[in-house]
C-alpha cells in the first residue's frame, strides 16, 4: 500500500511540474534573408497596400503622389526602430507577468530507514513529505505588478517617442530634397538666361560697345552657376538616399515615385499662441508622458522595499509514515529582522525617487526652453519668408513690364536679361528663406511632438510582424 502510495505521489509531481510548461520553439536570424527582406521592400507592397487602405489613409491604390502623411505611415510601417521599440515594450509586457506570478510551494520527500527494528516484525523504511508553502506579506505581490505595469506605460510611450523621430527625420530629409530639386530647376533656368547674356556680350564686345571685363565677369557668373547646379544635383541624390533610409527602405523604391511637396510650399500664416502651445505639449509629448510613468514606477519600487521590512512567512505541513505510524506535522518559518531592516534597499530606492523627480523637472524645464526658441525663431523666419514674397512679387511685376517694353523696342535684350537673372536670384533667395521657415517650422513640430495641423494619425504604429504574434497566442 504504502510503495503504491509513493509512486502515485511521484507521478502526480512529475505530470504537475510539466503541466503547461512553455516550449522552446528556435527563430533563427540570417544576415542574407534580412539583407533579402530589406532589398525587396516597396511603397507598392501588398502588405502595405493593405496597411493604408485598411486605416483609409489613401483612396486608391497605388497614389498618384506620396505626400508627407503616407510617407509617414509608410516609415512607421517599414522603420526598424520602431521594431526595436515595440520589442522593448514586449519586454516591459512580459515583466508584468513575472510580477504577478506567485512563488511556488516547495516539495521536500524523505526516506529514512531504522536498522535496529526486526525487518519480520515491521518495515525499516520511514517515507516522510515535507511541503513549504511561501505567504508574501505586506501586499508585494501587487505592489510589484503595479511597478511592472507603470514600466510597461514608459515603453510604450516610447514607442510614440519613436514614432515621432522617424516622422522628424523623414520629414526633414523632404525638406532638403525639396530644397535641392527646386535649387536645381531655378539655376537651370538661370543657366540659360545667362548663356544668352554671355552670347549678346561677346557679340557687342566684338563690335566694341562693351569691355572684356563685362564679359568675363558675366562668363564668371555662369559658370558659377554650372557648379551650383552640379552641387545641387549632388544634394539631390544624398537628400532621395536620406529619404529612403528614413522610410526603412531601400533607395530604388524611391524611382518610380511621385513625391508631393505642397506642404513646403507655403509655411502656416499664423503660429498658434505660446501658452497653447505650451500647455499641449506639456500634456501630451510621449517622453513627458513616459517620464511620469517612471517616477511611477520608482515610487511603486520604494514601496516594495518598505514592504520587504516585514518577512513572509512559510508554512511547512509535513506527514510522515513511521514503521505503520502516520504522523502529521506543521511548521512556520520566517527571517527575523533582527539585524537588517533593508535600510539599505530603501535609500536607494528613495534616492531613485528623487533622481527620476528631478530627471521629470529637468525634461520639463527643457521642453519650455526649446518651445519657447522655437516659437520665437518660427514667427521670425515665417515673417520673413512673407517679405521674401512680397520682393518676388515684386520683382516678377517689373519682369513682366519689362518684357512689354523690350517688345515695344523701349529697352534692350541685354536690359531685359539682366532683370530676368535678378528675377532668378530673388527666387533662390526666396527658396532659401523658405526651407529656413520650413526648418523652423520643423523645430517647433519637434518641440511640441505633434505636427501644427491636426494629424491624429501620427499616433499609428503598426506591427509588421502580427503574423508572428498570432503564432506566439496560438502557442
Amino acid at each position: 500500500m504504502t510503495d503504491r502510495f509513493l509512486k502515485i505521489a511521484c507521478l502526480g509531481l512529475i505530470f504537475l511540474f510539466f503541466w503547461g510548461c512553455v516550449r522552446f520553439h528556435p527563430k533563427p536570424v540570417s544576415a542574407e534573408q534580412v539583407i533579402e527582406d530589406f532589398e525587396g521592400r516597396r511603397l507598392d507592397a501588398p502588405e502595405l497596400k493593405n496597411h493604408l487602405l485598411a486605416g483609409q489613409a489613401v483612396k486608391e491604390w497605388p497614389p498618384e503622389t506620396w505626400d508627407i502623411k503616407t510617407l509617414t505611415l509608410a516609415a512607421l510601417y517599414y522603420h526598424p526602430d520602431l521594431d526595436v521599440a515595440r520589442a522593448e515594450w514586449g519586454v516591459a509586457q512580459a515583466g508584468r507577468i513575472t510580477a504577478g506570478e506567485r512563488p511556488n510551494p516547495t516539495v521536500d520527500p524523505l526516506l529514512g530507514y531504522n536498522s535496529t527494528s526486526p525487518v519480520e516484525e515491521v518495515t525499516p523504511w520511514i517515507p516522510e513529505i515535507a511541503l513549504e508553502i511561501p505567504i508574501e506579506t505586506a501586499g508585494k505581490r501587487g505592489i510589484r505588478i503595479s511597478q511592472a505595469r507603470h514600466l510597461s506605460e514608459a515603453a510604450r510611450w516610447n514607442i510614440l517617442s519613436v514614432a515621432w523621430e522617424v516622422r522628424s527625420r523623414l520629414r526633414q530629409g523632404l525638406l532638403d530634397l525639396y530644397m535641392a530639386q527646386e535649387t536645381e530647376s531655378l539655376l537651370a533656368k538661370q543657366q540659360e538666361i545667362q548663356a544668352e547674356n554671355v552670347r549678346l556680350l561677346e557679340l557687342q564686345l566684338g563690335v566694341g560697345e562693351v569691355s572684356a571685363y563685362e564679359v568675363t565677369q558675366a562668363r564668371i557668373a555662369l559658370d558659377n552657376s554650372r557648379l551650383a547646379a552640379l552641387e545641387a544635383s549632388r544634394q539631390k541624390a544624398e537628400a532621395r538616399i536620406r529619404v529612403a533610409g528614413a522610410l526603412g527602405v531601400p533607395a530604388d523604391a524611391l524611382d518610380s515615385v511621385r513625391i508631393s511637396f505642397d506642404a513646403f510650399q507655403r509655411p502656416p500664416s499664423d503660429i498658434p499662441p505660446g501658452g497653447d502651445v505650451r500647455r499641449k505639449a506639456l500634456l501630451s509629448r510621449s517622453d513627458i508622458l513616459a517620464a511620469l510613468s517612471e517616477y511611477a514606477a520608482s515610487q511603486a519600487a520604494l514601496q516594495l522595499e518598505i514592504a520587504k521590512q516585514y518577512p513572509d512567512i512559510n508554512i511547512g505541513p509535513g506527514w510522515q509514515l513511521d514503521q505503520t505510524d502516520n504522523k502529521w506535522t506543521l511548521g512556520l518559518s520566517l527571517v527575523l529582522p533582527i539585524f537588517s531592516r533593508n535600510k539599505g534597499p530603501i535609500a536607494e530606492a528613495e534616492a531613485r525617487r528623487t533622481e527620476n523627480a528631478a530627471r521629470f523637472l529637468a525634461l520639463q524645464a527643457k521642453v519650455i526652453g526649446d518651445l519657447d526658441g522655437a516659437i520665437a525663431a518660427c514667427r521670425a523666419a515665417v515673417q520673413n519668408s512673407k517679405t521674401a514674397d512680397e520682393i518676388l512679387a515684386n520683382l516678377k511685376r517689373q519682369e513682366e513690364s519689362a518684357k512689354v517694353k523690350w517688345q515695344l523696342g523701349e529697352i534692350s535684350k541685354l536690359e531685359y536679361l539682366g532683370l530676368q537673372i535678378e528675377l532668378n536670384s530673388s527666387a533662390l533667395a526666396r527658396l532659401d528663406v523658405l526651407v529656413k521657415a520650413q526648418e523652423a517650422i520643423g523645430r517647433l513640430e519637434d518641440a511640441m511632438q505633434s505636427p501644427l495641423e491636426k494629424a491624429d494619425w501620427i499616433m499609428e504604429t503598426p506591427r509588421r510582424d502580427s503574423g508572428q504574434a498570432k503564432e506566439r497566442k496560438d502557442e
